[in-house]
């Protein structure tokens, strides 16, 4: 008889067991439902994405030596100096076209234009903000609306944005090539503090 009643104590205390057991992971799996998020709009994560590469590049600009501002790797292409300002400049094809503003004219700033690295940075910085500023214009229902691209072409909003983001990182990645060539390290490749 005492081994029934230790059986049956045993069996009592497993299922107690079992039974908190299952309650505690049923409130783990719970708090796990409840800590996922939703995803971001589609208006912050192309502004996090605009600013991200604007960031960037503004860095190096800010970074690279201004005596090497002129640096070409050969001669047919673009000085460092020349690919931020085209990089730069290409974001109003972005910003005029979501503001309905004219067109930029289809060459790059001139150089001549921004003869200091501090007006190079400047250009930048500017560049990267008004582009933010018109996403922000548009906030996100305007980012599908239709908007002249080029005189014979309209696009959505968010094509266009998308499209900058992409070619600036293209342009970074040229850059990152200058820093190399030129002996430095860029500033997204060192150590964080």
């Amino acid at each position: 008889m005492k081994e029934g009643k230790k059986m049956k104590r045993v069996t009592i205390l497993a299922m107690v067991l079992v039974a908190w057991a299952f309650a505690a992971h049923a409130q783990d799996i719970a708090k796990k439902d409840a800590g996922v998020k939703p995803a971001d709009p589609e208006l912050k994560v192309v502004l996090d994405s605009w600013n991200e590469i604007g960031r960037k590049l503004t860095a190096m600009a800010e970074d690279f030596p201004e005596d090497k501002y002129d640096f070409k790797p050969t001669p047919e292409q673009r000085s460092f100096a020349e690919q931020l300002l085209h990089a730069a400049g290409a974001t109003y094809y972005f910003t005029n076209a979501a503001m309905g503003q004219k067109l930029p004219a289809a060459e790059d700033p001139k150089r001549e234009q921004y003869k200091t690295k501090a007006d190079v940075v400047a250009f930048v910085k500017k560049a990267v903000a008004d582009g933010a500023a018109a996403l922000q214009a548009k906030g996100e229902k305007g980012l599908g609306t239709e908007v002249v691209y080029t005189p014979d072409q309209k696009a959505r909003v968010l094509d266009i944005a998308n499209g900058l983001i992409e070619h600036s990182g293209e342009h970074y990645g040229q850059l990152v090539v200058y820093y190399r060539l030129a002996g430095l390290v860029p500033p997204e490749s060192r150590p964080k503090k």
